[in-house]
């Protein structure tokens, strides 16, 4: 059998990219949430905002990719499975984007804004308000958990494909030679 193909060589480094940076910032919002007040908390609130802008910004460039690149066929699968994982790729996509947004509507509304690196100052997008903020704080913490049960279950079907149907699409997205 002939190896499947692979995606580009910028589809992976994007996914990967977008993949550690996701792990990291919903790592980092997990620890800094309940941490108390202090300049440790301020400094790892920071980070994960950068870290989620970095994300949207990745995510942008990624879609622009996928949208101007053709990906690789489908494998052979029952269409169940290719229509699951079509709208697992969909709800990924949206979730790149929801969460950052959501995190920075947060920010904006609570009247902390956003400035990347330090450097970069983004614009509040909502006013500040405080019923506003907790709405949007609950809801990036909702998407934030969403997404992060959408890239379990992305796992665990690549690894499914991996070691069970033994297909070879887990290597079509593997950093290196297949």
């Amino acid at each position: 059998m002939s190896p499947a193909p692979r995606y580009t060589s910028t589809a992976i480094v994007l996914h990967w990219l977008l993949a550690l940076a996701i792990v990291c910032a919903f790592g980092v919002g997990l620890y800094m949430a309940d941490l108390p007040f202090s300049p440790l908390r301020l400094k790892l609130f920071n980070w994960h905002k950068w870290a989620g802008i970095g994300i949207l910004a990745l995510s942008a460039l990624r879609l622009l990719w996928r949208l101007t690149h053709r990906p690789p066929a489908d494998l052979p699968m029952p269409a169940w499975q290719a229509s699951a994982a079509h709208a697992m790729h969909g709800l990924l996509y949206l979730a790149f984007f929801a969460v950052p947004l959501l995190g920075w509507a947060y920010s904006s509304a609570a009247g902390f804004p956003v400035v990347w690196f330090g450097v970069l100052p983004l614009p509040d997008f909502v006013p500040k308000d405080k019923a506003l903020a907790d709405l949007f704080k609950e809801l990036h913490g909702l998407a934030a958990y969403g997404l992060a049960a959408l890239v379990l279950a992305h796992v665990g079907a690549a690894l499914k494909h991996h070691f069970i149907d033994q297909d070879g699409l887990l290597a079509r997205m593997w950093p290196g030679r297949a």
